[in-house]
Formats: structure tokens, C-alpha cells, sequence
């Protein structure tokens, strides 16, 4: 099967992304789990610098949204993809809370963790192959269908 040519594009603008965003992650010290930790230890030595990081990522993709968002659709793709969900469910709740422990605990989360792939850690690798792992559990799970009571 070949690539259509929004197919194509589509497909070089993810890669470009994610290039752009494993750099982001590397140089702002994000892929480094003890720098997150002492991010996450506010009671006793925390390190700020991350907070910098997130509020500058917010700086740039809060006005872009904005105006992002105002166009008919993306350049690759015949509509934007947003979901209409207003509401807080127990499953958001639960899921924040698991990502917010694994955070906690490993001080990676998925993206970071992807991109730290590349340090050859044994740590690092044991965590994607869990989350990957834990993903794969809940997509089959997810895809059952429902028991009538």
C-alpha cells in the first residue's frame, strides 16, 4: 500500500515532531529521571528548573491552540480530532492517579521514557516494556464487550 500524498506528509510531520519533542525532552533535562524526582519532591529538595520547562511549553501551545484551532482543519488531515468530552469519570480520576504514582515512583513518564530509550538502560527499558505491556492489557480489556446484568 502507498502513502497518499497527505498520507506522506502526515507521516514526515509526526516523525519531524517527534524529533523536535525527544530534543525538547533531552535538552530541558526531562528524559533524566532524578532531575524529575527532585521535581516531584516539593517537602524536601525540589528542583524548579522543570517547572520552568512545562510553563514555557505552556507559553508556546496555549496562543497556538488559539490559533491553530481557528483553521478549517490541519494541513494532513480532513479534520481536527478533538474529543467532546466535558465530564470527569472515575476512569480519568483513576488513570491520573496511575500515571501521577508512576511518575512518582519511576520518575519517567511515557514520552521521556521513549525517549530515553536510547541511554541502553535496563530501568528505562523494564518501565516501557511495562507500560507497554499494562497498555496492551487495557486495550484488550477495553475491547471486550460489555456483560449484560
Amino acid at each position: 500500500m502507498t502513502a497518499t500524498k497527505h498520507g506522506a506528509a502526515g507521516l514526515f510531520f509526526a516523525l519531524l515532531s517527534g524529533i523536535l519533542f525527544g530534543l525538547g525532552l533531552a535538552i530541558s533535562g526531562m528524559v533524566n529521571p532524578a532531575k524529575v524526582l527532585g521535581f516531584l519532591d516539593i517537602a524536601g529538595n525540589w528542583d524548579p528548573t522543570l517547572a520552568f520547562v512545562m510553563l514555557g511549553a505552556l507559553g508556546v501551545t496555549a496562543p497556538a491552540f488559539y490559533f491553530i484551532l481557528k483553521r478549517p482543519a490541519p494541513w494532513c488531515a480532513p479534520r481536527f480530532e478533538l474529543s467532546g468530552k466535558k465530564n470527569i469519570e472515575p476512569r480519568l480520576v483513576f488513570g491520573a492517579a496511575l500515571f501521577g504514582i508512576g511518575w512518582g515512583l519511576a520518575g519517567l513518564c511515557p514520552g521521556p521514557a521513549v525517549a530515553d530509550l536510547v541511554t541502553m538502560n535496563a530501568g528505562v527499558a523494564l518501565f516501557v516494556a511495562a507500560m507497554l505491556t499494562g497498555t496492551i492489557i487495557h486495550d484488550r480489556l477495553a475491547a471486550r464487550p460489555a456483560v449484560p446484568r
